[in-house]
């Protein structure tokens, strides 16, 4: 687990029309599992697999559970959580989750 720049994870999604952007989803998702600790959640590649075969129904469920495994993180480590989880989830809805993506980056080298 590594602190990422955000503005280098979004350049290179975008020059790579996406394919950058669904590896940051795999790490993003093996990341967030380690900092919550626990081992039984959905891994990288099996949420992308289901955000694919869903036609992304999954990886908008996935938003908002990420802001629960970060939130759940904060709290573990005395820190304050809000309820990221929605946040993450409309800014999915609303097409920007690559914005999301971002945010949850943020949280991860917080935390790191």
């Amino acid at each position: 687990m590594q602190q990422r720049n955000i503005g280098v994870c979004i350049l290179l999604s975008i020059v790579t029309c996406g394919i950058y952007g669904l590896y940051w989803f795999v790490v993003l998702t093996d990341d967030a599992n380690i900092l919550d600790g626990e081992v039984h959640h959905t891994s990288g590649g099996t949420a992308l697999l289901l955000s694919i075969v869903t036609c992304n129904i999954y990886g908008l469920y996935w938003m908002y559970k990420q802001g629960e495994k970060l939130d759940n993180a904060k709290t573990k480590r005395g820190i304050p959580a809000s309820n990221s989880g929605i946040v993450y989830l409309l800014l999915g809805v609303f097409g920007l989750g690559i914005v999301s993506y971002a945010l949850m980056q943020s949280e991860i080298n917080k935390l790191v």
